[in-house]
């Protein structure tokens, strides 16, 4: 709940990935100074693990044919462009999380309190918008965490996430992009959807994710999908380019980011690729997933 008025973007998933960051490194960093490629504490550490993923990985864990290990969480705010709160509203976003970043939730909780004493959003009279965590769910329905108590509530509230099989036949297929979708194809961002391009990068989530926050490699056709997947034929397309800026606190800059929002249908044998997709409605795909973008959805079928 906001203990001041607030002043956020349209798309709230970088502000909250950077408060977040900015707070979880104030709950777990030992070495406050200290550069985290240059820390000798960063394989053990809770926010190299989730933030500088890379670094954190010990040599040898997953397959080095992947460019960079994907962060293990996914923000997702919520679908609302409202920009203006004002004091005692309510506000939420959902945070997915990947493997051994489950075991790190009590350190998660934590930080969105310390969030809320940090202020989120542009400052309104010099100062941001505080906020007090009143609850944390599963599924919008199992209590996790409650400010009354100040208690985490046992219980499994992870699962595994699975390819399903998909037995009966599929000729039309409508995607929906919740969130800018940021892909890139022969070194280029991608300003359409071809379905090949499309099944490339649920294949190389999928595969990133299984490898270094999963159980492995899975044992999938990757040259014949993509092979069959270029049989498959746009029918429909209300894409569009869309742009936005983020302010990288890292680099202390505003950053023009740019993805693909609307909907887009297909016609072909489409069958073997639900289960692709479906999996990644739930993690993702395409660049800053981190941030929530590429959120995709089957809304047709």
């Amino acid at each position: 709940m906001l203990e001041n008025d607030a002043l956020l973007p349209p798309y709230k998933g970088s502000t909250f990935r950077g408060i977040f960051g900015l707070a979880l490194k104030k709950v777990v960093c030992a070495l406050k100074h200290q550069d985290c490629i240059n820390c000798l504490l960063r394989e053990k550490c809770v926010y190299a693990s989730v933030f500088e993923t890379s670094l954190a990985i010990a040599d040898g864990k997953g397959k080095k044919r992947i460019a960079a290990p994907p962060h293990p969480y996914v923000i997702e705010p919520a679908s609302s462009t409202k920009t203006h709160y004002a004091k005692g509203e309510l506000f939420d976003f959902a945070l997915v999380l990947f493997g051994e970043a489950n075991d790190y939730l009590p350190y998660f909780i934590y930080a969105v309190e310390q969030m809320g004493s940090i202020g989120i959003g542009k400052k309104i009279e010099g100062k941001r918008a505080g906020f007090e965590l009143k609850c944390v769910t599963t599924d919008s329905v199992n209590l996790v965490y409650s400010s009354d108590d100040k208690k985490i509530r046992g219980g499994g509230f992870t699962r595994e996430l699975l390819i399903e099989e998909l037995t009966e036949p599929v000729d039309t297929l409508e995607i929906t992009l919740g969130t800018p979708l940021r892909l890139k194809f022969q070194n280029r961002l991608e300003a359409d959807l071809p379905f090949h391009v499309l099944i490339r990068a649920t294949l190389r989530r999928i595969s990133s994710l299984f490898n270094y926050h999963g159980k492995g490699e899975p044992s999938l056709d990757y040259r014949g999908l993509v092979k069959r997947a270029k049989d498959v034929e746009i029918t429909d397309s209300s894409l569009e380019w869309y742009d936005w800026k983020r302010y990288s606190n890292k680099q202390d800059q505003s950053m023009l980011m740019g993805g693909i929002t609307g909907k887009v249908c297909y016609s072909g044998n489409l069958g073997e690729f639900v289960p692709l997709i479906k999996f990644c409605e739930k993690v993702h795909i395409g660049k800053q997933t981190s941030f929530g973008l590429g959120k995709i959805k089957i809304t047709g079928m």
